[in-house]
């Protein structure tokens, strides 16, 4: 919606638009406000969960990694690779044995981690290090299968791995293995050579209290996975492998940064890292949003109670804002109306005792000047008619009786002031369109250019427009060559006042009022007063003629009746200015409208 159009709004309307929209903006601010809100509970939930990921994955490398190094210290210890190699039974069961015995049961001891240790060599000769509990797996024919998968794979590689779950379907206990190969490196005809494995049974017990110990909400979970997506070690029960899927198929990036997601209707923050340690096993953490924002619900409860609570006291104020300002504006906008509409015996309602009641007493005072006057500039001019009759200029000067209201060109610019100070466009607009007509009502000269009386008429055509809120279409087209000539003063403004009231007024909507003026053939100025109005009908058009084209001894005696009113009073006038030549016609059509005609001579100032 434009300016223009807004400001064509009544006052309340506009009002109720600026409250209304203030009530948006505010609406906007407090949803983007509790939307931060929530971004940066999420983006806490999200660093938690990063921290303590991040803390985890620092301690199972370090395992690990604790791990690894004794590992690849044993697989590179002298005695072991003798070991693999050796030919003679004795010397490797009592005397290279003893040793390797020695080190890895000291490797065993000092880290809590390692369940068991097994050498292999090529032949399938071993020599181990257990723990009485869960040793015997390591001598059986699952692990014997499971630990030969993983030898044939690293053959070329030559590095360690950590292998995936094995479970005992006898027990039902699950174990996972760090298998390193043995490579040659003494000089013998081997060398270079895979000579055997070292097989390390991780102590999952321990990593299991590792990742319980870590501290979490109470209901978050804590995976650490494989490279199969296996759960080694949790302090949550275990998802349904479906779900794992679901959830690890999500682009590894946003699981790195964080990615809310539902789980079992409840909204988690999912977040995965990848160990250093360990290729493709990854620590996974799923947090429950809410037990992050628990302790700020407290400012987001209080910050929606406050919102709703400013929204509601807008309500509250805007209502007593329209209640007790624009009710008494926009009753007195109204009573203006009907004041518009010729209802003489109408008065304004005084509805408050603010300024707003002192605009319609002024107004009220104002009506009882204006009829005062007026009842006494017509009993002057019936005298002046009856003493002057027989004086052509003085008829004139009693036809026209022009008045001299000071006082109400004052008083309207007061009204216009006050409408202006109460943002009530319509009473400043009509006020000030008043004044202009006004003042231009008391100008002392007879003949005034005709630039002046378009402005009269467009003083008046603004306040039918504020009056009828723009029901019909109104236009003024004058040929401009013709603004700086003369014309006597208030000819048009009385044929336009009459195409309203008479023609347009009782239209619904559609109706059009065409002011034109140009110069004829003959040098003669012509205006055109052109309406859509509901027009005259035959019988009474005639009788309007008659009166136009009367003698001049009948005009007097009409004027004498007090008769000469409307189209005659202007006809006579121009007659009596510029001779028989001159004066007013009209033409009408029931139903389609009317035009009056009025010409006068050519006047250069």
């Amino acid at each position: 919606m434009g300016t223009l159009q807004i400001s064509r709004l009544k006052l309340k309307h506009q009002i109720l638009l600026i409250f209304l929209f203030s009530v948006f903006i505010f609406s906007i601010m407090e949803f983007y406000s509790y939307y931060s809100f929530y971004n940066l509970t999420q983006k806490r939930a999200v660093n938690y969960g990063n921290t303590i990921i991040e803390q985890t994955r620092q301690k199972i490398d370090s395992v690990f990694n604790d791990i690894k190094v004794s590992t690849n210290i044993a697989v590179d210890n002298k005695w072991v690779q003798e070991f693999t190699i050796a030919d003679d039974d004795y010397k490797r069961s009592f005397d290279i044995g003893t040793y390797v015995i020695d080190l890895i049961e000291n490797m065993r001891f000092f880290n809590s981690y390692v369940n068991g240790i097994v050498i292999t060599d090529n032949q399938g000769r071993k020599i181990s290090s257990l723990a009485t509990a869960n040793g015997d797996i390591m001598y059986s024919n699952p692990y014997i299968h499971f630990i030969n998968s993983f030898m044939n794979e690293n053959v070329t590689t030559g590095k360690g791995k950590f292998t995936n779950l094995l479970k005992d379907e006898k027990t039902g206990n699950e174990y996972f293995f760090y298998i390193a190969p043995i490579i040659e490196a003494i000089g013998g005809v081997q060398f270079s050579e895979k000579t055997g494995y070292c097989s390390v049974s991780v102590n999952m017990e321990k990593i299991q209290e590792l990742v319980e110990n870590t501290e979490l909400t109470p209901n978050s979970a804590l995976y650490i996975l494989n490279s199969r997506n296996e759960v080694i070690a949790s302090n949550h029960t275990k998802l349904h492998s479906n779900l794992f899927k679901e959830i690890l198929a999500i682009d590894s990036e946003s699981l790195t940064n964080g990615v809310k997601t539902e789980i079992n209707g409840e909204d988690v923050i999912v977040q995965a890292k990848g160990l250093r340690q360990a290729d493709e096993w990854r620590i996974v953490s799923m947090i429950p949003v809410h037990e992050l924002t628990t302790d700020m619900k407290a400012i987001k409860n209080i910050s929606i109670i406050a919102g709703i609570g400013i929204i509601i006291s807008m309500m509250i104020l805007g209502y007593f804002f329209l209640n007790n300002l624009t009710r008494p504006v926009m009753g007195l906008v109204a009573d203006m109306k009907k004041i518009g509409n010729r209802d003489r015996s109408f008065r304004v309602k005084v509805r408050s005792t603010n300024e707003v009641g002192v605009l319609a007493y002024d107004i009220n005072r104002m009506i009882d000047n204006m009829e005062e006057m007026t009842s006494h500039v017509i009993s002057t001019q019936a005298r002046l008619y009856e003493s002057e009759l027989s004086k052509k200029q003085a008829e004139f000067s009693a036809l026209q009786s022009q008045i001299n209201p000071h006082f109400l060109y004052n008083t309207l610019n007061c009204i216009s002031s006050i409408g202006l100070e109460y943002g009530s466009k319509e009473i400043a607009q009509i006020t000030s369109s008043m004044s202009k007509i006004f003042r231009y009502s008391i100008e002392k000269s007879e003949l005034v250019l005709i630039s002046e009386e378009i402005q009269c008429i467009k003083a008046y055509l603004n306040i039918i427009s504020i009056r009828y809120e723009n029901k019909f279409s109104l236009e003024v087209e004058v040929d401009d060559k013709l603004l700086g000539m003369q014309t006597p003063k208030m000819i048009l403004q009385p044929i336009v006042e009459n195409s309203v009231y008479h023609g347009l007024e009782s239209m619904d909507v559609g109706g059009r009022l065409k002011v034109s003026g140009n110069m004829d053939e003959n040098g003669d100025i012509c205006f055109q007063i052109a309406d859509t109005g509901k027009g005259i009908g035959q019988d009474e058009l005639e009788r309007m003629k008659t009166k136009l084209h009367m003698a001049y001894s009948e005009r007097v005696k009409h004027s004498l009746e007090g008769k000469n009113i409307g189209l005659s009073n202007i006809n006579n006038r121009i007659k009596l200015l510029f001779g028989e030549g001159y004066g007013v016609e009209i033409e009408s059509q029931l139903g389609k409208g009317t035009t009056v005609s009025v010409k006068i001579p050519s006047i250069v100032e």
